[in-house]
């Protein structure tokens, strides 16, 4: 463990965390990490992430040493929808998670992607090569990853500049009366509960479209289109309106009718443009067997 001690000298430092990561040389990500941990103190006292630094102020860090990572291949299958040099996409399953985290370094999408691409994208490290976007353990579909780094910063860019198209099927509990919608509302850290995201005022902008594809007595079948990329975008908005994706167990309950394993969501369609060719490519992942059963249940696809 590395102690780090500061006290500031200029008359305004900014945020906590920012000051950290920069004057200890760490990541912003690792900074807020030790702040939320409890590792850090201002004037023996731990504050926010936001905390705002004056002159004077004492801060001190307990680091942890580095321990070397080690994220090795797995043979796990793959569902894989195309591949060529510059990238692979893939239908990932429920219940995979899609790059290693502590505590859990096997049996993620990346450690199959290791083992069948041998070579990925290393801008985002050791734990996530490959990987430019994200899609939650229990969703399904479509998920693409870089094999270098020249085809990882044309998808980032596109992802960015909203040019990469994600839509999502989903089962929401009750009736959307509306056939479209958008929701725009920011998204940020739940304050009571870090492992959940919430509608923020000092969030992230987010922005979701959705279309009705089907009602039923107590439930609605929807797609839906991001045109921002936060954690948890969908359930958090659909909660937010008062309609929980169905199974989601973290922002709504159970799905009264079967075990889904999770939210009934599902990544069904991405569009990109190749990061090489400068093709408009568009995949799309068939619904998993589960969602259609719970569609059968509720009725077909609605009315």
């Amino acid at each position: 463990m590395n102690e780090f001690v500061c006290v500031i000298e200029e008359e305004k430092a900014g945020r906590l965390d920012k000051y950290l990561s920069e004057a200890a040389g760490i990541s912003r990500t690792r900074s807020k990490a030790l702040i939320d941990e409890g590792k850090v103190s201002v004037n023996g006292k731990t504050e926010r992430c936001g905390y705002q630094l004056a002159k004077g102020d004492e801060i001190i860090a307990s680091i942890p040493e580095d321990k070397p990572l080690e994220v090795l291949p797995e043979d796990i299958p793959l569902d894989i929808l195309y591949e060529d040099n510059d990238i692979i996409v893939v239908n990932k399953p429920k219940g995979m998670v899609v790059h290693p985290a502590p505590g859990n370094y096997s049996g993620t999408l990346v450690n199959a992607l290791l083992y069948h691409c041998k070579d990925l994208s290393g801008i985002n490290g050791v734990i996530r090569p490959g990987i430019v976007h994200r899609i939650d353990k229990d969703t399904t579909g479509c998920l693409v990853a870089c094999k270098n780094d020249k085809a990882h910063n044309a998808i980032a860019q596109q992802l960015e500049t909203k040019k990469c198209h994600r839509e999502y099927k989903a089962i929401v509990n009750g009736v959307i009366v509306n056939s479209d919608g958008m929701i725009d509302a920011p998204i940020g850290r739940d304050p009571r509960d870090r492992q959940r995201m919430a509608i923020n005022e000092h969030g992230k902008e987010a922005v979701t479209r959705f279309h009705v594809l089907g009602r039923f007595p107590k439930a609605t079948y929807l797609e839906c289109s991001l045109e921002t990329g936060r954690t948890h975008q969908i359930r958090v908005h659909m909660k937010y309106i008062g309609h929980p994706v169905m199974g989601d167990e973290r922002y709504g309950s159970r799905c009264p009718l079967m075990d889904t394993q999770g939210q009934v969501l599902h990544a069904y369609r991405l569009t990109l443009w190749h990061p090489t060719t400068g093709e408009e490519m568009s995949f799309e992942a068939p619904l998993p067997r589960y969602f259609e059963e719970l569609l059968e249940m509720l009725g077909g696809e609605g009315r």
